[in-house]
């Protein structure tokens, strides 16, 4: 008898070390990224051997969750709902299922307190309360956390609070990679300035596992995005030399060199195709290989047939592909559709994406405010400060060639808020834009502030004497004299150059302080400087013997409600340039 139970005691043994080992390899297919396929048939038998095992349940989940690229798939999501509900249904009602629950909130709304309310409560749940570990929670249930935090862009879950999940676990499991791995996502989704924290904690994820290619992949996706070659390349390679049948480093390399040496993309192409899962959203590499390789009808083909096999909803990417083909074919009306119906999926969105919206809409007169909404998405996703103030810079440019100038200087405001200084050109195209656009207060502010940072820069005064011209428009307060003046001043230190606008300071000058001031000492004080610079100015030479008889011989003096004067600066055309 006691033989017979340790037979079964044995074969229980056998296939719970079975079950987990398989559990084990669909998480290790799952994080190969484009194994997606393969980790959910391995994770969908565990599961159907054993539908109450909360580590089957809670992969295969996840499983369900990402389709490909790393993509958060939605009807994946509903999927992974579904089993987690029945779960708790049929009484498996495990820590590691509230996560996975508390994940799918993060994932489907980003309700990322209701998230934390099921983690906490799951970390309360797993805390030993005797023991030597008395006080501590469940390593794992801290990673799972610190995992829903990594996963999906920079605007979803909350990065810093999986960090401090994360370090918990970290201090608790002192070999487990992924802990590790998680946090350095975690740290990319918090900002380009954590990339150096990121590094650290994949090279520490590396440490506890060097076999594995994730984490020196991901290191060179860091550097990659840094275009730093030497290092890319290093880890890159380290990442294949350690595991060569992980298809996502190849991908990485095909992107690098696609624009770069298409022989040498094409061979890291061969060889992700080789080990990557065969789906339909792999084969969108190779129709995206033959538009980069300059065939744009073939690759136009191969979109076509992609999206017959599988769809547009299945592969998102195929609609930008269609717009990237049509664009350099010269059809710009369906590439323009085309984009706008990749953006409307709101699926698999890269920064890179919108560079081509803009460039395409931009070419239609009425699409700058759609444009520039596909820029504040971009802004949105993508943490990068120097990417941001491009796209703030392209939503400016937008609205300045579409003389939209009240909204490209809100633009350009925007932008101005995030810089540490301004450049001259900055501080021409705001004071450009507030003129334009006439708000006077801003163009008098930042040409001021031009002046003071730029004094030796000629626009800075122009700007000024523009908007002190623009509040006084009919001269009556004489306010824009001193900002005219300073103007002449700056010109007047290489008349020859600046003979094309300086005259026109003088003869603003010279209306203003005979028509409205009726200074004609000051009037003439005005015509000899600017004779003296320019001795045949038609202006000055007809004018100065009308205002020296008007001294010598003053009139009368007017009678109540009249005051026509000369006339002498109102035939002089003043205005400013």
């Amino acid at each position: 008898m006691k033989k017979i139970v340790s037979l079964m005691l044995t074969a229980l043994f056998l296939v719970q070390c079975a079950m987990a080992q398989s559990v084990a390899e669909g998480v290790k297919l799952l994080q190969y990224v484009y194994k997606n396929n393969s980790a959910k048939a391995v994770l969908q038998k565990v599961y159907d051997a054993n539908p109450k095992d909360p580590q089957a349940i809670y992969w295969l989940g996840m499983a369900n969750v990402a389709k490909n690229r790393e993509v958060l798939s939605k009807d994946g999501i509903a999927a992974a709902r579904a089993i987690y509900q029945k779960a708790l249904q049929d009484g498996v009602n495990d820590p590691l299922i509230w996560v996975g629950q508390g994940t799918l909130d993060i994932l489907e709304s980003n309700n990322v307190n209701a998230a934390k309310q099921k983690f906490e409560q799951a970390i309360t749940t797993t805390t030993e309360t005797k023991g030597k570990n008395k006080g501590k929670p469940s390593a794992a249930i801290l990673n799972a956390i610190g995992f829903a935090n990594s996963l999906g862009g920079s605007t979803i879950g909350d990065p810093v609070y999986g960090i401090e999940k994360l370090k918990q676990a970290a201090a608790i499991d002192l070999n487990n990679p992924d802990i590790y791995y998680n946090m350095g996502v975690c740290y990319l989704k918090t900002g380009g300035e954590n990339g150096g924290d990121a590094v650290k904690a994949f090279q520490e994820a590396n440490l506890r596992d060097t076999k594995s290619a994730r984490a020196m992949w991901r290191i060179g996706k860091v550097y990659q995005s840094q275009n730093n070659k030497e290092s890319l390349e290093l880890f890159y390679n380290g990442a294949i030399q350690a595991e060569p049948a992980f298809p996502a480093t190849y991908l990485e390399l095909f992107n690098y060199y696609a624009n770069k040496d298409v022989v040498k993309a094409k061979g890291y192409l061969d060889d992700f195709l080789k080990y990557a899962d065969k789906d339909p959203l792999n084969d969108f590499f190779y129709a995206e290989y033959l538009f980069r390789a300059g065939k744009y009808s073939e690759s136009l083909a191969k979109t076509k047939e992609i999206e017959a096999s599988a769809g547009l909803v299945a592969v998102p990417r195929l609609s930008l592909l269609y717009a990237y083909n049509y664009d350099r074919l010269g059809d710009s009306v369906a590439a323009k559709d085309n984009v706008v119906k990749f953006f409307n999926a709101k699926s698999d969105i890269q920064s890179t994406d919108y560079d081509l919206a803009v460039k395409l809409l931009s070419k239609f007169p009425g699409n700058e405010n759609q444009a520039v909404g596909f820029l504040e998405q971009a802004i949105a996703s993508d943490t990068a400060k120097a990417d941001q103030l491009n796209y703030m810079n392209q939503a400016a440019e937008i609205y300045g060639k579409s003389k939209m100038y009240k909204e490209q200087l809100v633009w350009l405001k925007r932008r101005t808020d995030m810089l540490p200084s301004l450049t001259n050109r900055d501080y021409y195209f705001l004071c450009d834009a507030a003129t334009r656009s006439g708000n006077i207060e801003d163009a008098k502010k930042y040409s001021t502030d031009y002046i003071v940072k730029f004094p030796d820069q000629l626009y800075g005064y122009r700007f000024a004497a523009n908007a002190a011209i623009a509040e006084d428009v009919d001269t009556s307060k004489g306010t824009a004299v001193p900002a005219v003046q300073a103007y002449i001043d700056f010109l007047s230190k290489d008349p020859t150059k600046n003979a094309r606008i300086l005259p026109y300071q003088f003869y603003y000058l010279a209306s203003y302080y005979h028509d409205k001031a009726m200074d004609y000492p000051k009037t003439l004080e005005v015509l000899n400087k600017l004779l003296a610079l320019y001795p045949e100015d038609k202006y000055g030479t007809t004018v100065k013997p009308i205002v020296e008889k008007q001294i010598s011989n003053p009139a009368p003096p007017a009678k109540t409600g009249s005051n026509k004067g000369s006339g002498a600066g109102n035939s002089s055309g003043s205005k400013n340039k």
